[in-house]
């Protein structure tokens, strides 16, 4: 998240660049809602999460999210939402009237495609039966769950407040309340973790038979907890080894790698993510949320919204801190950025048609990325090899100008 508060000054990018030709179509668009309050800031976490106090103010945000998107109406230009996406801090905290509430002015503002799908993030601490029956009854179709681990040293570890019991006990809940669709969220790399350790994690999680599962190495992130006081983690060869070992066990239980770190059953990989991976267009709104919005004319612009709930909820302030207009220059990075995060890639035609640039201008560094192994040679395609997907990084330099 970009640390910027509503008095920042509007950052517009763009003014050296040439026209772009008008985009043939606009993207399909979604909408991201932040909801910024947890119980408590866990040590590894670098999102924009704050901790929550004993009363939330659910009526003041809904009013303010509301209020925000109104701001942000002009650049639907038609579309219906494919996707919507509650992500925090711990969207669960807030009640399914408020939700309810939120949901409702969202649908009066934009029209909802008939088979949206509509995902809330949610820890097992926060799961009540009743309020989860509640929240698929709003319309609410997908669950994200924060598992981390089941070993409850772990947990200890990474400072989460459930334990190794709630979180199985939450996916029984989740299908118990009708939800057919939901993610575990599980890290690896964990301090003093082994081998045997991970896989454990993974298999009980598999056991649970979610639909899809999000299988991610710790990071240490700066401005948080772990970066100031490093845990020990396990050593390189062994986190090689988690990799490998538990990309089998995932494949062999019929969850397909589409992204780095997602792994879906047949048909079930997340939409929002897939169009966020895609270069499609999100509504960011919330505290701290950012947006990437398409207009007609070609220009692509990235927002970001006031981060500070404080400030957020302080009617004398903007909710909007900045925006950047994406320049000719950054559109390969900030495209390929994510399209070469999906294991199959994207479609060749995607580039000019999300970004109004010709395909032949990525033509001398693509053959420098297909030269040294890292892109796959296939004209239809703009996807990473195995090799690529290793050395993302490395692959994506070669698109910086």
């Amino acid at each position: 998240m970009t640390d910027s508060s509503s008095a920042s000054p509007l950052i517009i990018g763009g003014a050296a660049s040439s026209p772009r030709a008008p985009l043939p179509t606009l993207p399909p668009l979604a909408l991201y809602i932040h909801i910024p309050w947890c119980v408590r800031k866990c040590p590894y976490c670098d999102f924009n999460s704050h901790t929550a106090s004993p009363v939330l103010p659910e009526q003041e945000y809904v009013d303010a999210l509301l209020a925000d998107l109104d701001q942000d109406l002009h650049a639907v230009y038609g579309r219906e939402l494919s996707s919507i996406f509650f992500g925090g801090g711990t969207p669960s905290l807030f009640s399914a009237e408020a939700l309810g509430r939120l949901l409702e002015g969202v649908k009066q503002r934009i029209p909802f495609a008939e088979d949206i799908e509509i995902t809330l993030e949610a820890n097992p601490g926060t799961f009540e039966q009743e309020k989860f029956v509640a929240y698929r009854k709003l319309g609410i179709n997908r669950l994200s769950i924060g598992i981390q681990s089941f070993q409850q040293e772990k947990l200890k570890a990474l400072g989460r407040i459930h334990n190794g019991d709630e979180a199985v006990r939450a996916a029984g809940m989740a299908r118990q309340a009708g939800f057919d669709n939901f993610n575990l969220d599980l890290m690896h790399g964990l301090p003093d973790q082994s081998l045997d350790d991970a896989l454990s994690d993974l298999r009980q999680a598999i056991e649970l038979k979610p639909t899809h599962i999000s299988w991610y190495q710790l990071t240490l992130e700066p401005n948080t907890v772990f970066w100031n006081q490093p845990p020990v983690l396990p050593e390189d060869d062994t986190l090689w080894d988690i990799q490998e070992a538990g990309q089998a066990l995932l494949a062999e239980h019929g969850y397909a790698q589409y992204e780095v770190s997602a792994y879906a059953q047949p048909g079930r990989p997340a939409r929002h993510n897939l169009n966020y991976w895609s270069f499609g267009d999100f509504i960011g709104i919330g505290a701290g949320a950012h947006g990437k919005l398409s207009h007609p004319d070609g220009r692509i612009v990235r927002t970001w919204k006031t981060r500070l709930p404080k400030d957020y909820l302080n009617p004398a302030k903007s909710f909007q801190a900045g925006e950047k207009a994406l320049t000719n220059d950054e559109m390969p990075f900030e495209f390929l950025m994510n399209a070469l995060r999906l294991t199959a890639g994207v479609e060749s035609h995607l580039y000019p048609e999300r970004t109004g640039l010709p395909l032949e201008s990525l033509d001398e560094h693509r053959r420098e990325a297909e030269q040294s192994g890292l892109l796959q040679v296939e004209p239809s395609r703009l996807a990473a090899t195995e090799r690529g997907q290793l050395f993302l990084n490395d692959l994506l330099q070669k698109f910086l100008s």
